[in-house]
């Protein structure tokens, strides 16, 4: 039903029965669950913003994938880069409207801000730095909410997960205040 890649932590929802999973799969279809992500990015990225960037899915075909953004916090740290004295980095709240394959790690590339971490779609070099300086070895996104009817009682449900340890350790790296997400 709602799928996260393998390195991305948060909210994942199942269902326990036939019925239930036929609504929710509609749902999720017709965008009528909303799915929010944090995730930190290289550099820093526009304030907010709408990504409207075709993807090609494993087959070659082209999907429509759109996804809004906005920026919560900004970060600059005495790391080193290229020919650079300091690395600049953004927390980002991203919603995405289409729920394509790796969509938000392709259209954060796409706008030259990959998401730490992020692999094969992100900044290897950067990746590689942050790996042997900080022992990185997650991506940081985290689907940290959904909100949707339930399929029974149509009661509005927002489910929320708390970021994970490794996240929260670049959170203190990089000064932002993640406190409201834990």
């Amino acid at each position: 039903m709602h799928r996260l890649d393998r390195k991305t932590s948060g909210v994942l929802l199942f269902a326990l029965d036939k019925e239930s999973l036929k609504v929710m799969n509609d749902r999720f279809a017709t965008r009528e669950v909303e799915k929010k992500y944090l995730a930190i990015l290289r550099g820093w990225a526009p304030e907010e913003m709408t990504i409207d960037y075709d993807l090609t899915n494993d087959d070659g075909v082209k999907q429509n994938a759109i996804t809004y953004f906005h920026r919560l916090q900004t970060a600059e740290i005495d790391l080193e880069y290229n020919s650079h004295p300091t690395s600049r980095y953004c927390l980002v709240e991203a919603i995405p409207e289409t729920g394509r394959m790796h969509q938000l790690r392709k259209h954060f590339r796409h706008i030259f801000h990959p998401i730490l971490g992020s692999r094969p779609h992100g900044c290897n070099k950067q990746n590689k730095l942050w790996l042997e300086i900080f022992g990185l070895k997650g991506m940081m996104l985290h689907a940290h909410q959904l909100v949707f009817n339930h399929p029974i009682t149509n009661e509005q449900l927002i489910l929320n997960a708390k970021i994970n340890e490794e996240f929260s350790k670049v959170g203190d790296i990089l000064g932002l205040d993640l406190e409201k997400y834990k």
